[in-house]
């Protein structure tokens, strides 16, 4: 699958009226700090952003030559992940109690190819659901003596655990058509069970659009009218071939986000996003409102291309969204990118705009995966850069730039040191006490500049604060929206000094 071009994501100094916090935001956050005196001296319950979730900690990629993954996590407290393999002959399955024991998980074969006609060759995409108290795999494969005749296919396991227990062979999903189909998947809106899925649909000239039904009485059927959501007709889904495939669900707040991949398989592969009330009629095409964008593409700075086809499940703790995906870690590919076995299985934290749309950012570096700052006393602050100076700002949608990993600091001695995402090499560092996002230059003095001893937040000590390692007693705090590096002192600057990870 494929993205737009790679595109290194850069600081935007052509708005000069970003770099200062507005007025009416200062104004917003005094009041807000007021409120919160009272409520705090009334005894009432202080609520957090809708879209405030603890930080996650995961290592990328989770599992590689694993491509299409999909990752559920069920009730018996297991995650459980499937995915396509570079030899395209089996379906397997592995699970773990957390997201990161999935890379270490025992895999197990539940299903081979036939050895002859249906079911027979390119064994793409398989995805797992509960439904009905029972396990159910969808997948794609086209015939042993036609290799190209893909169709979607059900598999059956009535096992409470689905890595033991008999798979039955429910056939095939029968669509008004009988074309190229395949990326079946299922969800639930107000107590409705839909299928999406795409295919290629006679007399419009694509590879494949994505379609939506609802299931019938049998999870491997459906019924009624068929819905055409997505005809891929933008730049960004048309590089290639002209694909709209791998459809994913995930609701929030009364809406629904149905994820989608388009282009090639290649660095072009991306993620397209539509949109629609749940208390629509989602059969009604004009329900959808179709992103003109790509939500989730190549980037080039962190190096990870064709980012596409994939799921969503939840953190651990149950807080937090995860987008899982695949892609690859460079982007030229020789020959068919169908044949190239690297598309690799990613996970990462989907975070949520203050308007509660999801915010995909970028493809993460491979290893830890980064976190955002969010302001104690600010109530939905983000420490983030612009221009290279660093701040704190309400509604960061360039996600990117409010995201950090946090690493062994470069002056070591149990330090801690700020990496950027989208400019990795570049640090959180201070310069005549003001703190900016630098590109490490190898010297002890950016090395000392640019770590830090974490500490329990001075204002919460749930949260966290960051001490100077070259000048003790002097923390990161914010001042008039910009972070500087100072002592404190009082309560009020022991709140701008504490920051809590999400």
């Amino acid at each position: 699958m494929s993205h737009q071009h790679p595109v290194l994501v850069a600081d935007r100094a052509a708005n000069p009226a970003l770099g200062t916090v507005p007025a009416s935001w200062r104004l917003r956050s005094i009041l807000a700090a007021l409120l919160a005196v009272v409520a705090v001296s009334a005894g009432l319950p202080m609520s957090r952003p809708a879209q405030a979730a603890p930080a996650v900690a995961y290592t990328n990629p989770l599992v590689n030559q694993r491509a299409d993954p999909h990752i559920v996590r069920h009730t018996d407290g297991y995650y459980y992940m499937t995915a396509t393999v570079p030899q395209y002959d089996r379906i397997v399955l592995r699970r773990a109690t957390t997201l990161q024991g999935l890379a270490t998980a025992a895999e197990t074969t539940i299903w081979r190819r036939h050895t002859s006609g249906e079911m027979g060759a390119h064994i793409w995409a398989p995805e797992i659901h509960f439904i009905g108290n029972k396990w159910y795999v969808y997948f794609a494969a086209g015939r042993a003596d036609d290799v190209w005749r893909i169709r979607m296919y059900v598999l059956e396991n009535a096992s409470a655990n689905p890595l033991s227990g008999s798979w039955t062979e429910r056939g095939r999903i029968t669509t008004p058509w009988d074309t190229f189909s395949l990326d079946a998947s299922t969800f639930v809106v107000n107590g409705v069970r839909y299928l999406t899925w795409a295919q290629q649909e006679p007399g419009i000239a694509t590879n494949s659009n994505v379609y939506l039904a609802r299931m019938g009485a049998n999870p491997w059927q459906i019924t009624g009218p068929v819905t055409r959501l997505v005809v891929p007709a933008y730049d960004w889904e048309t590089r290639g071939f002209r694909v709209a495939e791998g459809p994913a669900v995930i609701q929030r707040d009364g809406r629904v986000f149905l994820t989608y991949s388009a282009s090639a398989t290649d660095a072009n592969y991306c993620l397209g996003l539509l949109t629609a009330s749940a208390s629509a009629n989602l059969l009604d095409a004009t329900a959808w409102r179709k992103s003109p964008a790509p939500v989730f593409a190549s980037n080039a700075a962190t190096g990870q291309y064709g980012p596409g086809h994939n799921s969503f499940t939840v953190s651990e703790d149950g807080q937090s969204d995860i987008l899982v995906y695949h892609d690859r870690d460079y982007r030229d590919i020789t020959g068919d990118p169908l044949d190239d076995p690297n598309r690799r299985t990613r996970i990462q934290k989907l975070y949520w705009n203050a308007d509660g749309t999801p915010n995909f950012g970028i493809p993460v570096p491979d290893g830890a995966t980064p976190v955002r700052l969010r302001s104690h006393d600010l109530t939905g602050g983000y420490v983030r850069h612009y221009d290279y100076r660093a701040r704190v700002e309400p509604n960061v949608t360039n996600l990117a730039d409010s995201q950090f990993r946090i690493v062994p600091g470069l002056a070591g001695g149990g330090s801690v040191s700020l990496e950027s995402t989208n400019f990795p090499g570049y640090f959180l560092r201070h310069r005549a006490f003001a703190l900016y996002v630098e590109r490490d230059d190898g010297s002890a003095l950016f090395d000392g500049d640019a770590s830090f001893d974490r500490r329990p937040g001075l204002a919460a000590s749930e949260g966290i604060s960051l001490e100077s390692r070259n000048f003790p007693g002097r923390y990161v705090r914010h001042r008039d929206g910009l972070l500087q590096l100072e002592p404190v002192g009082t309560g009020a600057d022991r709140a701008a000094a504490t920051f809590h990870l999400e």
